[in-house]
């Protein structure tokens, strides 16, 4: 297969997808979706990082760095400071021997 028709064929099934996000922006949504849908992102999250951080064989080090990178987050609402001591936290796992 060509690279133009798996561009074009990406393309055919991303844009309606988005297109139809977008024109519901102006839906009102009952207070039951509403709440549900602001657990999303965090489920979504939980998702994608625990696997990655259980099935590894690293995973001690790797558990380590995601509670402190995720109670640093929690505790002082900074992105960046939770994700750059999480790093460090995880190479001083390393460097221990964990």
């Amino acid at each position: 297969m060509s690279v133009l028709a798996v561009l074009l064929l990406m393309w055919a099934v991303t844009y309606p997808a988005r297109l139809l996000g977008l024109s519901l922006g102006g839906v009102n949504l009952p207070p039951f979706w509403l709440n549900f849908l602001t657990f999303v992102p965090v489920s979504v999250f939980a998702a994608l990082i625990v696997p990655d951080v259980a099935a590894s064989p690293e995973w001690p080090r790797r558990l380590v760095a995601a509670l402190v990178g995720a109670l640093l987050i929690w505790r002082t609402r900074n992105l960046g400071l939770g994700i750059v001591l999480g790093f460090g936290a995880y190479w001083l796992a390393r460097l221990a021997g964990l």
